[in-house]
């Protein structure tokens, strides 16, 4: 069988990372597969190696100096649809893990990780075609899969995601990366994905500050961030409310695939308080750390997460729940046991199921 996945950029976001260890996974159940994306800024290829038997077919995408977000959603989708169009005919399936990649690849299957509201327009269309002009849905989890029936009376296949727990599990193991962490920040809160509304930057930020109160010695550190909208606002009010609680977040931005697994296993806690989230996936990864987790107490996360997290629903409750694990961590055996349970191969060979019945329908 012969497999596009497409996915919208190079860089490490929740999709990418899903759309890189879904790919390898296929090819070791012997699936041949290319990975699609554009490569912007130069990019030729993702942000961490690619198993061999993967193929990377990275579109050239260059900058455009003060392009506004509409545009620029407009253009990706032109780009990578003349782009993919030549070579569709050569694969079996077209599988799509965004909106934008999706309207590039219609007709196609598609991964829909997350709802979202948006109110830029173009960005706002390109959302709804990418949830209804698809021939066919995924959902990693039944929650979101809840609010497609909801909201479109369309039903979604459930297959979760898988999650690399050895990796970050070694992460744990590897005392010299953590040493580095721990004498460059001290302890620390670690929250991934960037400054931006849906992460909920802000609310971390508060809760934070509450927390910071009774540990004057504790840090908030941000890694990753690399994403297609302009936020530049939301990180301007970001900025100067930390400058307001005088405190001083750690920004580390994109990280190494080396990197991360020591970074999140030193953390005291990883906090994701995301209004929006499909799946949960640097939760279970922190998880997997041995690291105690705080999340925001939404239906997708109490479905994936379950008892092995505390939850928090707004900024007093966020801040009581990461008290509570810095103060007393809990055993991180069902935490580990959970994340381990989940794995890329599993993924691979539902959605091999999945592709087969769309073949064969």
């Amino acid at each position: 069988m012969r497999v596009a996945l497409l996915t919208y950029s190079t860089r490490p976001r929740g999709g990418v990372v899903h759309t890189l260890a879904l790919a390898e996974a296929l090819v070791r159940a012997n699936a041949e597969v290319d990975v699609w994306t554009l490569g912007r800024g130069g990019d030729t290829t993702f942000f961490r190696p690619v198993a061999p038997g993967v193929g990377v077919r990275a579109v050239p995408f260059p900058e455009v100096a003060d392009e506004p977000v509409g545009a620029r959603i407009v253009r990706s989708i032109e780009v990578l649809r003349r782009a993919f169009a030549a070579d569709r005919g050569a694969y079996d399936v077209v599988h799509a893990q965004d909106c934008i990649s999706a309207n590039a690849a219609l007709p196609c299957v598609r991964t829909i990780h997350h709802l979202d509201t948006f109110t830029t327009p173009e960005l706002a269309a390109c959302h709804e075609r990418a949830v209804v002009a698809p021939t066919a849905r995924l959902c990693v989890s039944e929650a979101v899969a809840d609010e497609v029936r909801a909201g479109w009376g369309l039903d979604p296949t459930v297959i979760p995601n898988g999650v690399d727990a050895a990796r970050f599990a070694a992460g744990a193991r590897d005392l010299a990366g953590r040493r580095r962490w721990a004498d460059a920040h001290g302890p620390y809160v670690l929250a991934l994905g960037g400054i931006e509304p849906r992460k909920a930057s802000l609310d971390l930020l508060e809760a934070f500050a509450l927390v910071r109160r009774d540990r004057p010695g504790l840090r908030l550190v941000l890694g990753g961030g690399e994403t297609l909208f302009d936020y530049r606002d939301y990180r301007a009010a970001f900025d100067a409310r930390a400058d307001e609680l005088d405190v001083s977040p750690v920004v580390l931005g994109t990280l190494s695939e080396d990197e991360l697994p020591s970074l999140v296993a030193e953390a005291s806690a990883l906090a994701m308080v995301s209004t929006k989230e499909g799946f949960g996936l640097a939760a279970m990864e922190a998880l997997a750390a041995g690291v105690p987790v705080v999340a925001r107490d939404l239906p997708v996360l109490r479905e994936v997460l379950a008892g092995t997290v505390a939850y928090g629903a707004d900024v007093p409750a966020i801040a009581t729940a990461l008290a509570g694990v810095l103060d007393d961590p809990p055993d991180p055996g069902a935490g580990r046991r959970l994340a381990a349970s989940y794995t890329w191969d599993a993924a691979a060979s539902a959605h091999l199921d999945f592709y087969d019945h769309l073949l064969t329908r």
